[in-house]
């Protein structure tokens, strides 16, 4: 894969001098339209050390306007980034839309630098890599052009490099231990680099392999690439991509996993008070335990208006300390959030281990009233469920104990609820006219609901459905499934 980049490519200082003021031009001019285009560009810059990767980054801004580009060195994670799953880091450094965002240092660094130590199996990071792969086609899906630069150096090639760089007292703090025993690994690094580069290639964002024995070359190659792909994509918008199969479910016989639910079961309030504050200490103590600050919590609640949702989180916050949980109401997105892919706000609003994240609606709206509203494309919704279930698995993953509630209750409980609400002052700001006008879309909600709940109820991120028509009953047994299930992690 390398050998091409391999042949000692050098560009004259003359065409140098002569290209790079029209190059600079149109890259300028192709930045400023792509502000209006309002899509973002995503530029990995990788490859082995000592190969130019940080000088190819300072030229980028040099040519381009700096203002409108979001450059990202990374090396190891903070304490705050190693409390969330291993993406988190990268998807809050995403570019909005009309931006260009430079990453040197990417998601595939310490896949690579594991394997390459022997600190991972082969198997783990062809995993990695089939993650790495569906995020990458996430971003192209949302409409994001991705550009990932390999620059390459042979192996007598980068020690030539080390030692001139090393020999130079102006340069010598850039060559540290680390670099010469990477070195020392060369031909397992590029074996591993192979293997990683191969299954992430795609014809939607395939790598290119740089040369950059020569900086005028490298340099140049990258900005002609970058202005190539730039221009062609601004002046043939990607077409918006095909739905993916499967449709959804189709109700022959009237029967759905919502209308099995026994919306009958009832609890009375003696009893409900009772339970309420054994399970409430439980969950106090439980949120004490040595090992609970190995953890974080992400509790996700989704039911019809009226469902008892807001009423069932305060049940559980009245056993919590305030400043250990967050509740996060989600409604319409804000401009900011549109600029973004659509998991984007969800996923900078993942808790760090010890604390508890509540999700008053989630990342579901995209497969329910976005869906049903006609607020994103089918292709949208329809690839949404394997999306979100990627994003769940790494939730997990990272050690975050994830909990899903569907409360359901029937049309005429909803009635009641609403009339109640519009009858009492203090409860009055609960009910709105998009609350009425849902009403009237219920079978339509409740065939995407079906959808979601069979495509999207994994065995490492089920969802618990809940009869919630006696408020009493659905609180407990929300408050029941907690508890057991930190009891059972802890």
């Amino acid at each position: 894969m390398f050998e091409s980049a391999e042949l000692g490519h050098k560009v004259a200082k003359e065409v140098w001098e002569k290209e790079v003021p029209a190059l600079r031009e149109a890259l300028l001019d192709a930045q400023y339209d792509l502000a209006a285009a309002k899509f973002p560009v995503v530029i990995l810059v990788a490859g082995v050390d000592g190969s130019g990767k940080s000088e190819t980054v300072n030229t980028l801004n040099e040519w381009m306007d700096p203002r409108h580009i979001q450059t990202h060195g990374l090396d190891e994670p903070s304490d705050e980034e190693r409390e969330r799953p291993h993406m988190w880091r990268y998807w809050r450094m995403l570019p909005p839309k009309g931006k260009i965002g430079i990453f040197d240092g990417s998601w595939y660094t310490w896949p690579i630098l594991e394997r390459a130590h022997g600190r991972i199996k082969t198997s783990d990071l062809d995993q990695d890599m089939a993650r790495v792969a569906r995020f990458e086609q996430m971003l192209i899906h949302e409409g994001a052009l991705v550009l990932k630069f390999w620059m390459h150096l042979g192996k007598d090639t980068q020690k030539k490099r080390l030692k001139s760089l090393e020999k130079d007292p102006k340069t010598r703090w850039r060559v540290t231990p680390r670099d010469w025993k990477h070195f020392e690994m060369y031909d397992t690094f590029r074996q591993v680099a192979e293997r990683a580069l191969r299954s992430t290639s795609t014809a939607d964002s395939p790598w290119i392999v740089v040369e950059a024995t020569d900086p005028r070359y490298q340099k140049l190659t990258v900005g002609k690439l970058l202005l190539e792909r730039l221009r062609a994509r601004l002046d043939n918008p990607a077409p918006r991509p095909a739905a993916a199969p499967p449709k959804p479910a189709i109700d022959l016989d009237g029967v759905n996993i919502l209308k099995a639910l026994d919306l009958t079961k009832r609890m009375d309030k003696k009893d409900y008070e009772e339970e309420l504050l054994t399970l409430q200490g439980k969950l106090n103590l439980l949120t004490r335990h040595r090992n609970f600050g190995k953890h974080s919590v992400v509790m996700v609640f989704e039911g019809v208006d009226a469902a008892g949702k807001g009423g069932s989180i305060r049940r559980i916050t009245q056993a919590l300390d305030a400043r250990t949980y967050r509740i996060q109401p989600v409604a319409a997105p804000t401009e900011e959030e549109r600029a973004q892919p659509y998991l984007w706000r969800f996923w900078r609003n993942l808790p760090r281990r010890g604390r508890v994240m509540f999700f008053d609606r989630s990342w579901y709206g995209r497969v329910l009233v976005e869906r049903v509203e006609g607020f994103c494309s089918e292709a949208d919704w329809q690839r949404a469920y394997s999306e979100i279930n990627d994003f769940e698995d790494q939730i997990v993953r990272s050690r975050s104990i994830l909990l899903k509630f569907w409360l359901s209750i029937s049309q005429e409980e909803q009635l009641r609820r609403f009339e109640e609400r519009q009858a009492t002052p203090f409860k009055r700001f609960k009910i709105t006219e998009e609350d009425w006008r849902n009403r009237e879309k219920w079978p339509a909600y409740e065939s995407a609901i079906c959808d979601m709940l069979d495509r999207t109820s994994t065995e490492i991120a089920p969802w618990t459905l809940v009869e919630s028509e006696n408020k009493y009953y659905g609180r407990i047994r929300i408050l029941r499934t907690l508890v057991q299930r930190l009891e059972e992690e802890l």
